[in-house]
């Protein structure tokens, strides 16, 4: 059994490696582009969170109208009840999120507290757990998640004053500092493609 799992484990790096060596350049262009809009977030931090407020409203708004549309056309499948209140909810989130955006932004500061937390600690597991597989790497990740937690602690340290520029500036940091680890992944992928040629 334990030669079954060496054998998967060997075969998932494997397969990880081969995906990193083939892609690099796509993993270095996302991670340029984060890092690009993440400086345009932290340099008008509050446009972005109520860019961020109005993005996610519109995102549960047509969620809910094609959810409608879904559910009224498989009336008969069981389940229309909760499938009815899912697609009122998300069209009334929407709608709250869309007329008060300054309102809905109080809420997404919140709601980015609590997934920079939960967040930061999957990622800290999975940079753990994948070490063997992403040797060089996987410190990047391990960053990646420390920062996810450091960014929770500000926040929740400045409330309720930060409200108004926090969402922004945290969403702008940590698409800098996720750009920043694909980009030293891309880059470490090219190197050891290189050293393999």
């Amino acid at each position: 059994m334990s030669q079954l799992n060496a054998s998967a484990d060997s075969k998932l790096s494997s397969t990880l490696s081969k995906s990193l060596h083939d892609h690099w350049g796509v993993f270095l262009a996302e991670g340029i582009l984060l890092i690009i809009l993440g400086a345009a977030a932290i340099v008008v931090p509050f446009i972005a969170g109520v860019a961020a407020t109005v993005f996610v409203g519109w995102v549960f708004l047509l969620a809910g109208v094609l959810g409608l549309v879904a559910t009224f056309r498989a009336r008969g499948a069981p389940g229309f009840g909760w499938s009815l209140a899912s697609a009122i909810a998300a069209i009334v989130a929407g709608g709250l999120l869309l007329w008060n955006p300054l309102q809905g932004l109080v809420t997404l500061t919140y709601v980015m507290v609590a997934f920079f937390i939960v967040d930061g600690i999957f990622i800290i597991i999975l940079a753990i757990s994948h070490r063997r597989e992403l040797t060089g790497r996987w410190e990047w990740m391990l960053i990646n998640g420390l920062i996810d937690l450091i960014l929770a602690g500000i926040i929740i340290s400045g409330l309720p004053g930060t409200i108004l520029w926090a969402l922004g500036l945290l969403i702008g940091i940590d698409l800098v500092f996720g750009g920043s680890s694909l980009i030293a992944i891309a880059l470490a992928a090219r190197s050891s493609a290189a050293r393999v040629i």
